[in-house]
């Protein structure tokens, strides 16, 4: 895409979206522009629409990547071509919501203990403990972890946010073993093997992975899924929605209700109002019955 690139890149940035997403939109961008061998210019809403139907019928995209690709050319055309009315029609998938399995607390310490390094060790007691998302993880710094009020600072996390969480204080024994072990130099926390870059997100989930299957877990588990156990497991002992919600960083409450959804433990604390009606109420077999009798 040559200069066109360096542009939508430029505007991405004006726009205020997160590394992740301009690198995801580019990529998208990219492979639209590499389907037609054709400069994004020449193109329109004819090639938009068959490039998407294309992708939905050869690729079956779900529909959480549709809207992906989707939203990256109708920026494309929308903010860095300056030609909005070839992507106006543009609507967007629903995405259907699965419950995400849940690890349980002795499945996640047999993940910690399948981990090959004390720094992966680290990482993921982070996101466990703490409620982090990957990406929050690997750009800790240093000065992220203040010991003396026991709280992490997570700077710029999902949509720039920033925000406190908790320090749990095993998290805080492992991080001073992992940094008498290591050392890490600079300020990232968790550096990665190129000097002044931060550990990657894909050898974060590689490790996940790995350790799931020495661990012989059967359930599918990522980096994310210490997340979902985290916010799964402060729920079951008590935390309410609110708290939950400032601890996870989400924008909206009725993110966070998702939770109570999948939480086994909220379900059998909840009662049925069929258990609150007066045994008098239930009727015993052939009652109903005999008193026609005797009426009769």
């Amino acid at each position: 895409m040559g200069k066109l690139k360096d542009k939508m890149e430029g505007d991405l940035k004006l726009r205020g979206l997160c590394a992740n997403t301009r690198a995801t939109y580019l990529r998208c961008a990219e492979a639209y522009v590499k389907h037609y061998m054709k400069a994004p210019a020449q193109m329109g809403r004819t090639e938009v629409r068959d490039y998407l139907l294309l992708m939905l019928e050869d690729r079956k995209w779900s529909a959480s990547t549709y809207n992906v690709h989707a939203a990256a050319l109708k920026f494309l055309y929308a903010h860095t071509l300056g030609r909005p009315e070839e992507v106006a029609w543009i609507g967007w998938m629903k995405v259907p919501y699965h419950p995400p399995s849940i690890l349980s607390g002795e499945e996640v310490e047999r993940l910690l203990e399948a981990l090959g390094t004390l720094r992966m060790r680290a990482v993921v007691m982070a996101a466990y403990g703490s409620g982090l998302r990957v990406s929050e993880v690997v750009n800790l710094q240093v000065e992220d972890v203040d010991s003396q009020r026991m709280v992490i600072h997570v700077c710029r996390g999902k949509g720039d946010r920033d925000r406190y969480t908790m320090l749990p204080q095993r998290l805080l024994e492992l991080l001073r073993q992992y940094w008498r072990q290591e050392r890490p130099r600079g300020p990232q926390l968790f550096p990665g093997d190129k000097s002044g870059q931060a550990l990657s997100r894909d050898a974060v989930g590689k490790a996940v992975v790995r350790a799931a299957a020495e661990a012989k877990l059967k359930k599918r588990v990522t980096p994310h899924s210490l997340r979902h156990a985290f916010a799964t497991h402060l729920l079951e002992s008590g935390t309410d929605l609110r708290t939950l919600q400032v601890l996870l960083g989400h924008k909206s409450i009725r993110t966070t209700t998702r939770y109570a959804q999948v939480s086994p433990a909220m379900i059998r604390k909840t009662q049925s109002p069929a258990d609150r009606l007066r045994k008098t109420a239930v009727a015993k077999p052939g009652s109903e019955r005999a008193r026609r009798r005797r009426a009769a």
